[in-house]
């Protein structure tokens, strides 16, 4: 199976690649500068060219607070990008795997969101990527629409995730306070890549939420890694309100995997996936410096 990966620069579509290396299969992957998924003629062009048999789309806007600065940018590459690749698929007869977010859900809930439960984003970059997902719909139908949450992986800047920011952070503090009020479920790169390519495979189209398993805040997955790196500052517990961030989060987004345990598709538990993260990037018992 010959593959098309967008985005090619950031760390799900890096998970891709690796994984896709190490089964012997044939992929091309573009960067947005090589190839702009807004420009749907030159999109066409390119996947008309290199004929692939699946298309992945990683292009995202992912900052969330810079969405609500720019929210014509963000809606551009999240719902009209997205419009585009759905379209050059439907056109092309062949099966499209695009990603959104748990961020489509307005956090106010004690459960885990399904698929079942009514999306309302809260912020820009939610919204933009719910209307992506409407525009999937509306122009294909052989589809993988994967929502994740807190997606971190060994490739890419390190502002990429999460957790690369609060290893930066503890090499120049010796405190740091971490929002304990924002609650879901870490997703690993590499474990999100198999699981999605394996629904691939067996045709499972449609929608779907895939994270790691159980859930946590970042207060508390902050913790656990850097316990893990064996950093010797203090942390401690803060509010979201208190960073005046320009986007408001979700407090509570974590996402159930219904069907996929039914469909003996499972995740491993997100504190089992970030040990392996640390080992990917090796840095484990003391060792921040070189991150």
């Amino acid at each position: 199976m010959d593959f098309f990966i967008t985005g090619s620069g950031g760390q799900l579509a890096c998970a891709f690649q690796r994984l896709f290396k190490e089964e012997d299969l044939s992929f091309s992957a573009y960067s947005r500068q090589e190839l702009d998924i807004t420009d749907i003629g030159r999109l066409r062009r390119r996947i008309e060219e290199d004929k692939p048999n699946c298309i992945i789309n990683c292009a995202a806007w992912n900052d969330v607070d810079g969405a609500e600065q720019n929210w014509r940018g963000a809606y551009m590459v999240n719902a009209m990008g997205s419009k585009n690749v759905a379209i050059v698929a439907g056109e092309q007869g062949i099966p499209l795997i695009s990603f959104s977010t748990d961020y489509v859900f307005n956090g106010k809930s004690v459960r885990s969101w399904t698929i079942a439960d009514a999306p309302d984003p809260l912020n820009v970059y939610g919204r933009s990527k719910l209307l992506g997902e409407q525009f999937i719909r509306d122009h294909t139908s052989r589809f993988i629409i994967v929502r994740a949450s807190w997606v971190f992986g060994p490739e890419g800047k390190e502002s990429s995730n999460f957790l690369k920011k609060v290893f930066q952070w503890s090499l120049n503090q010796r405190e740091l306070r971490i929002v304990s009020d924002q609650i879901s479920s870490p997703t690993y790169a590499p474990d999100l890549a198999e699981r999605v390519l394996e629904l691939l495979y067996r045709r499972e189209w449609g929608l779907y939420h895939l994270s790691c398993a159980g859930r946590c805040s970042r207060f508390e997955w902050a913790s656990f890694a850097l316990k893990e790196l064996g950093w010797q500052g203090t942390i401690e517990p803060a509010r979201s309100e208190d960073f005046r961030p320009l986007a408001q989060r979700p407090a509570m987004s974590a996402l159930d995997s219904f069907p996929l345990e039914e469909l003996s598709i499972r995740m491993p538990r997100w504190e089992d996936s970030t040990l392996r993260f640390l080992k990917s990037i090796g840095q484990k018992n003391g060792d921040i410096n070189d991150i």
